[in-house]
């Protein structure tokens, strides 16, 4: 049996390595580069039921004729709004779409106008500029139909010609960017709305809400961001999600382009763990289960680790419960890379923040192991906030100045030792997510 035999389960996306054209009875038919969507397994083995994700038909496929989905590769000039193009001038816009192919578009800042957009299409062998009007948070041509962002406006307009003197037909990429749309094609990371539905709000995350919703079937997460700038922006943590496997993480499904951008993703049916422990407390959840969590997501953090990758926001609301009581880590938004941004430092999780990222700006894994140690605080006191008495100010002076949180109620000292060890003021100082893993895993009865 190969790896991706014993990978294969259902809800799992796979892309086609061959043709079949000629499907026999109860068989799949399909293109290489297909993309299809494992159902079932079968009695016959190295066999699986699929449904196609664009005919929406399901038969038999085998194993042999399917292939994991690549990962995206980490490119700042991946965008979804390559049409985008900035603030440029009428003049240069008449320059770049000098082509005058037919429906030939792009969109630019207005000059005259501060903060609307111009839409420049091609037609007719010259170029009409239709200013979009930006009113209470909506934008317009014509001030009748109306979009939440530019995205959706040109995506209504290659499908309707509406106020405008033809159908966007083309976009004219700006220099230097690639389509984000294609790249997730071709690699059979973007999804169809059409299959998707979306269900009631889950949550508030900090960039959009959080649905409930099945895909061709399957129960999944939906992350909705509607903002332009902030979609493209979580274009980096889609990709690094692209490379990421493991028990611990929560996993990516892909992603819909429409009304901004989708982040599909397995469903985690106990919520995060801080409600968890809050609704739950210490009669339905033992000390035992405590050890389970923690050690789950120090086996989630080890594999992030390993990959050289920083999460920077690792706390227990953060950490996502499934129907089987297993802890996942999510939400990547920061984990981009070694260097915060500068305009991103404002949203830094100050309790759960080492002393070195906030004085210096410097992340790393045992940064990360820091915030765990937060986390574990947060776990062993059944979800209450660290540093219950203090203010985010004085938490970052105190902290910077060495002081740390006191045990939780109850708390077994070889944990708060634990925790103590991941709160060394020399990063050098703390353990590995490994050595962690190895150090929770002799509390599980039967590692002795």
């Amino acid at each position: 049996m190969s790896d991706l035999q014993r990978t294969l389960k259902p809800g799992m996306q796979c892309i086609t390595k061959t043709d079949n054209n000629n499907p026999k009875s109860e068989e799949l038919a399909y293109q290489k580069g297909d993309l299809v969507t494992i159902i079932s397994t079968c009695q016959n083995r190295g066999w699986f039921c699929a449904c196609h994700h664009s005919t929406g038909l399901e038969g038999l496929i085998p194993a042999s004729a399917l292939r994991e989905r690549p990962a995206i590769k980490v490119d700042s000039r991946l965008s979804l709004m390559p049409w985008f193009h900035g603030s440029i001038s009428g003049v240069q816009a008449v320059q770049q779409l000098q082509t005058r192919e037919e429906g030939l578009f792009l969109v630019r800042e207005s000059i005259r106008h501060p903060g609307d957009y111009v839409l420049c299409v091609s037609h007719h062998g010259d170029v009409v500029h239709y200013r979009i009007h930006h009113h209470e948070s909506n934008l317009s041509i014509d001030l009748e139909q109306k979009f939440s962002n530019l995205m959706d406006m040109i995506e209504f307009y290659t499908i309707n010609q509406g106020a405008l003197c033809t159908k966007l037909m083309k976009p004219k990429p700006k220099q230097g960017t690639k389509s984000a749309e294609e790249e997730l094609s071709k690699a059979g990371w973007l999804l169809s709305f059409q299959r998707l539905t979306l269900g009631k709000k889950i949550g508030q995350g900090e960039f959009g809400d959080v649905l409930e919703g099945e895909y061709m079937g399957q129960p999944v997460a939906i992350k909705n961001i509607r903002c332009d700038i902030t979609a493209n922006s979580f274009l980096t943590e889609t990709a690094t999600m692209t490379k990421l496997k493991h028990k611990n993480l929560v996993n990516l499904l892909g992603v819909v382009l429409h009304n901004g951008l989708y982040i599909v993703m397995e469903f985690m049916s106990k919520g995060n763990l801080v409600n968890y422990l809050r609704s739950k407390g210490r009669v339905l959840v033992p000390q035992q289960q405590l050890i389970f969590f923690s050690l789950d997501v120090a086996e989630g953090m080890e594999y992030l680790e390993e990959k050289r990758l920083v999460h920077r926001d690792l706390a227990a609301r953060n950490i996502l419960i499934s129907e089987q009581r297993m802890a996942k880590v999510s939400d990547f938004g920061l984990s981009q890379s070694k260097l915060l941004k500068k305009d991103q430092s404002n949203r830094l999780p100050i309790k759960w923040t080492a002393p070195e990222a906030l004085l210096h700006n410097k992340f790393s894994s045992r940064s990360d192991v820091w915030s765990y140690g937060i986390l574990l605080w947060e776990v062993y006191s059944y979800g209450r906030g660290p540093y219950p008495r203090l203010a985010v100010k004085e938490v970052y002076e105190k902290v910077c100045n060495g002081y740390r949180l006191e045990a939780p109620e109850n708390c077994p000292q070889i944990i708060y030792s634990l925790m103590r060890s991941c709160w060394e003021d020399d990063p050098g100082k703390r353990p590995s997510f490994k050595k962690l893993k190895e150090k929770l895993g002799k509390l599980i009865p039967g590692d002795q």
